[in-house]
């Protein structure tokens, strides 16, 4: 039974159905201005976007990948460091739509769209790091394992780069699709309130949505059969992508740990994303009645649940390579680590993912929307640190002391990862300005249900009090 006065409302001020259209619309309807922050936020993702990739990512291909801070030693530099905190960030959209849905948490309704949307454009940012670290892009065909009998060349199904392919085009297309299914009824509720060219397009977009009863059942199988094919990816992907560092014999790499590990990390790092997304939506957008505290305060004590498994896992490497016995691994993680040349990086590591989080026990913390805002972006800092701390160490130094050498980013390294800060924000800020950010068909039913749900408490009270006297 829903308890206003245990669980709060979801959608806050008795919300109708054409209050609710209205309100996620507001910014899309003839007349309504593009704000200021949107023009300049938009303006410093595009120049970020175009110098980045659009002359470093050229100037790197064509003249190779030597302009890194790569060397004999580190040949994994910012490149990947970078596609794994993007693969990471990407999650969250798969993770509020399907997990969040097969637990019944209702209060995903309000934050799952911008989630989702998200996943699009980290997947596409992530994507652009391998097909560049492997030097020569023209001959990226022969890794797709299209047509073998018609070429007479089979790919190496042993590859990483190969693991590397699939997952992300098969994640990026499942996240895309599941993204554009859910959107068709609001697109219809679009279609029908433009007019000319923008009707047009929402019509093609809408597929002839209808809103009859057999349109929405057909509607909701699809999107539970595409959530259900989506769901394994979210373990799967990053799974693949720990993988490519665990099969190696490096040590700090071949570990067990490292899928479960990397799994958990990507949930972490996505949910501060989302965190960091949605308290910007709320704020400058004025939906404070959809996106509430008590959704902001459920994302803040997921993110301090995970983080004590972070926690765990930091203990249990450290564990391992002292029990272990491994002068390699009790190098790596216990000389290097903790008190060697990467001991900054690592101890910042831990205090912003093991032990900053846990100020969400405070409710003072969760209720904050200052606080929740530094913290998610304490939170992607430290998984960024993390990524960087598995990559680097290992590989500067190795087994042996006469092969060590360090490992600096140049600008073209900096370049490159700022423009996928480019790419990401541009696709955003597009997405926030031309579509719903917000599920209103979803939005709509919980507001039904909350109505219908606190009309029988009433009732129910009532009858009680009555009992009672």
């Amino acid at each position: 039974m829903y308890k206003k006065s245990v669980r709060g409302e979801l959608i806050l001020g008795n919300k109708s159905y054409a209050d609710i259209t209205r309100d996620i619309l507001r910014h899309q309807e003839p007349g309504a201005k593009t704000p200021l922050w949107w023009w300049i936020a938009f303006i410093i993702s595009f120049v970020l976007m175009t110098i980045g990739l659009g002359y470093y990512v050229p100037k790197t291909i064509a003249t190779g990948i030597g302009l890194w801070g790569n060397n004999n030693q580190t040949a994994w530099g910012w490149a990947i460091i970078n596609f794994v905190w993007w693969i990471g960030i990407g999650h969250a959209g798969t993770a509020f739509s399907i997990f969040l849905l097969v637990l019944r948490q209702k209060w995903r309704t309000s934050i799952n769209r911008a989630a989702e949307a998200m996943t699009i454009f980290a997947v596409m940012a992530a994507g652009l790091f391998p097909a560049i670290h492997v030097g020569r892009p023209w001959d990226e065909m022969f890794i797709f394992p299209y047509g073998p009998n018609s070429r007479g060349l089979w790919v190496n199904w042993n590859s990483p780069l190969l693991w590397d392919v699939i997952a992300i085009t098969t994640y990026l297309t499942t996240s895309a699709l599941f993204w554009y299914i859910g959107m068709i009824p609001d697109f219809a509720t679009i279609r029908d309130r433009s007019t000319g060219i923008k009707k047009k397009i929402f019509h093609a977009l809408s597929m002839g949505f209808v809103g009859h009863v057999k349109t929405w059942r057909r509607f909701e199988d699809t999107v539970i059969i595409i959530g259900g094919l989506a769901a394994p990816l979210v373990i799967s992907v990053h799974s693949i992508v720990s993988t490519d560092f665990s099969v190696s014999v490096l040590p700090g790499w071949h570990e067990t740990i490292f899928p479960p590990f990397f799994v958990v990390g990507a949930i972490f790092s996505g949910f501060a994303m989302v965190l960091t997304l949605m308290i910007i939506i709320r704020k400058v957008y004025k939906l404070h009645e959809y996106v509430t505290d008590d959704h902001l305060d459920a994302i803040a004590r997921i993110i301090m649940f995970v983080s004590l498994i972070m926690g765990s896992a930091y203990l249990i490497e450290e564990f391992i390579a002292y029990y272990s016995a491994n002068p390699y691994e009790r190098y790596i993680f216990l000389d290097s680590y903790l008190k060697g040349d990467y001991a900054l990086t690592y101890w910042l590591m831990v205090i912003f993912n093991a032990f900053v989080p846990q100020l969400f026990w405070f409710r003072k913390f969760r209720r904050s929307l200052t606080w929740l805002f530094i913290i998610s972006i304490i939170i992607n800092i430290g998984m960024w640190l993390e990524r960087y701390n598995i990559v680097i160490p290992p590989t500067a130094q190795d087994f042996l002391p006469a092969n060590w050498g360090e490992y600096h980013p140049t600008k073209v390294d900096v370049w490159i990862y700022l423009g996928t800060l480019g790419l990401f924000g541009v696709g955003v800020l597009l997405f926030m300005r031309f579509l719903p950010i917000m599920a209103m068909n979803e939005l709509k039913q919980q507001a039904k249900r909350q109505t219908s749900l606190t009309i029988e408490t009433s009732v129910y009270d009532i009858f009680e009090k009555k009992l009672i006297k």
